[in-house]
């Protein structure tokens, strides 16, 4: 009896944590997710670096599918970063281009109604433009472990996501942002993501180990990018928002596609 109730207990768990994960795939993505699934929101941030690792991977397979149709590289990359932007549905760079139109306003007070305003300035239109210019770049200029590196961006700038979330307080009442900051709290939801992020550098150490640099750049360097852009968010707005966590995603996939790229050239010095 006590193994049976074990079994139904575990089984429960898996179920349970399986509507979470949905919920983040519903929520983070365009992806379809059957209308029959019971999907639970609560605490579906924890889940964000894995929908990371998933959209990588995905978008690896794809760039090495038209590579093998013998797209030019160049093309090929900008190929990549916009469907990156379909499959999330420009949901992370919708945060950063508001981001950058709050952060251009002087009054501190006035950041997060701008940030709220949907129209597009400036400032934000040229956020985007240079988001999507350096990931298209360094991708293009990216000629080795393009797949690893598309995951470990994807998987890092989401990891980044919920330590904002964990780290910092939210400034608004509502928002879309609001439910992870209400559901996680505890820095243990870090761990899980962390680990397999850090999983992804070991495997790219293993199979090709002389160059081991590239993927201590994917753990040392996406961590620290992902940690460090939320903490410059949270000193020049005093918290988070649904929009900044965005802008925590988007900054950090194109500042390690940049670092990555760096230390794959100098790899080949």
């Amino acid at each position: 009896m006590g193994d049976r109730r074990f079994s139904k207990f575990h089984v429960r768990f898996w179920l349970g944590q399986g509507r979470v994960f949905a919920a983040a795939v519903a929520f983070y993505t365009c992806l379809p997710i059957p209308p029959t699934w019971t999907l639970d929101f609560n605490g579906m941030a924890r889940f964000a670096p894995l929908v990371g690792l998933l959209i990588g991977g995905m978008l690896g397979s794809i760039d090495w599918t038209l590579a093998e149709l013998g797209m030019p590289v160049l093309t090929r990359s900008a190929a990549v970063v916009a469907i990156a932007i379909a499959v999330t549905g420009g949901l992370h760079l919708d945060g950063a281009i508001d981001t950058a139109d709050g952060l251009a306003v002087p009054d501190p007070q006035r950041r997060l109604a701008v940030m709220r305003d949907s129209v597009v300035g400036a400032f934000g239109a040229m956020a985007a433009i240079a988001i999507v210019l350096l990931k298209t770049v360094a991708l293009a200029d990216l000629s080795v472990d393009r797949t690893l590196a598309l995951m470990a961006a994807c998987g890092w700038g989401r990891w980044g996501q919920v330590v904002a979330i964990v780290r910092y307080p939210y400034l608004r009442p509502s928002g879309k942002g609001a439910i992870h900051k209400a559901s996680i709290r505890s820095a243990v939801d870090l761990i899980p993501g962390g680990l397999l992020l850090l999983g992804l550098s070991i495997i790219q150490i293993l199979l090709t180990p002389d160059r081991w640099l590239f993927g201590i750049g994917m753990a040392l360097g996406g961590s620290s990018i992902a940690v460090l852009t939320g903490a410059w968010l949270n000193a020049r707005l005093g918290g988070h928002t649904g929009d900044t966590y965005g802008a925590v995603v988007e900054w950090t996939e194109a500042l390690l596609l940049c670092l990555l790229t760096a230390l794959a050239a100098a790899n080949r010095i």
